[in-house]
């Protein structure tokens, strides 16, 4: 057993149940620790939370870490009750069947299990094949159709039900790491900044924002409505240190080692620059990635909207990316606060990120 203290703020993001569309819960987290502490703060059409400090000063500094996740969609009920669906953000169909789920409806939370044929009924040619969608269902125990739709609506969304665990010292395991430790960083970068607003010439906009996993549609929104100078973007990123992972294809990042600091077109260099900078003053480890094109997280939409962004992404090493147990070290989720606490502290009088 860990005897080591998770921040309530992020485990009570983790216990959330946000799929991208149907972030509610996530909303409600961010809602009650973050907005206490900004001068303004804001919801827009797609759910996203804009909290704002240092409202006068500038340049503009845009946080971005999205509160969605994966989830399942209730597309069909048969005849016999069971649950037909599709999937939200990018599953792994392997591991879909066998799992514990909780759907998300009007009357409150419906438990159910994936099902599909048991391998003891399957030709041998079956085994070998990873079924598809249709060919998994959800079983909530009803016996008909009819019974069936008085407790779940078509359009609930479900989530696995695996809930946050420490299994190591600051290791932990949890369905929805990515990217709720995101989400966390930029409310809880937020929180301490305004502890220090004479050290801040920046405005600092901290954005939960929603509907990542579905193409950075928040983001791009957000992003828009913020019209920042300067941007960072935190996200989860492969901790390539696992078994079976070929550091020739996907380079060198471990858990434990620290924030990732990301390198390539989608990165202003300017930005990185400083990342490094700080988090060498800051006595914080970093480790570096390459990304030769767009990345797939919050960075890509912010860094094209209206005339450009200035942006940096930093990511927080996981393991298992988009499984129902995901692994993070949380200390470099804490190092990633300090790291964008520092960056804005670093930031001059109307600085230009330009180049």
């Amino acid at each position: 057993m860990s005897d080591y203290s998770a921040p309530v703020f992020l485990t009570d993001l983790l216990k959330a149940k946000s799929p991208s569309g149907a972030e509610a819960q996530a909303q409600a987290v961010y809602d009650r620790y973050v907005k206490p502490h900004a001068e303004a703060y804001a919801n827009d059409a797609l759910g996203c939370r804009l909290a704002t400090l240092n409202a006068k000063g500038g340049p503009t500094l845009m946080f971005s870490g999205h509160m969605d996740e994966l989830g399942l969609i209730i597309t069909f009920v048969n005849k016999d009750g069971f649950l037909y669906f599709d999937t939200i953000g990018g599953h792994d169909r392997t591991i879909i069947s066998g799992r514990r789920v909780i759907i998300q409806t009007a009357a409150g939370p419906v438990k159910g299990v994936t099902g599909k044929r048991a391998i003891h009924l399957m030709e041998e040619a079956d085994r070998k094949k990873v079924p598809e969608i249709h060919e998994i269902w959800i079983d909530i125990g009803a016996k008909t159709k009819a019974e069936a739709l008085l407790r779940v609506g078509i359009g609930d969304v479900a989530t696995y039900d695996h809930e946050f665990e420490l299994i190591s010292g600051s290791v932990g395991t949890a369905r929805a790491f990515d990217n709720k430790v995101g989400a966390y960083v930029v409310g809880e970068a937020l929180i301490r900044l305004a502890k220090e607003m004479a050290k801040l010439h920046a405005k600092v906009v901290s954005v939960a924002t929603t509907q990542e996993e579905i193409g950075v549609r928040g983001a791009t929104t957000s992003a828009f409505a913020v019209d920042p100078h300067v941007a960072l973007a935190v996200d989860v990123g492969h901790a390539t240190d696992h078994p079976d992972c070929d550091q020739r294809k996907y380079g060198e990042t471990k858990l434990g080692g620290g924030p990732i600091i990301c390198r390539g077109p989608n990165i202003n260099p300017k930005v990185y620059k400083r990342l490094i900078a700080v988090a060498r003053k800051a006595k914080i480890t970093v480790q570096l990635e390459a990304d030769p094109r767009p990345t797939g997280t919050d960075a890509r939409a912010i860094q094209m909207t209206r005339g450009g962004v200035a942006v940096g992404l930093v990511s927080i090493p996981l393991r298992y990316m988009h499984t129902p147990s995901e692994v993070v070290d949380l200390e470099d989720v804490e190092n990633c606060v300090k790291l964008f606490v520092a960056f804005a502290k670093s930031i001059g009088k109307d600085e230009s990120f330009n180049w």
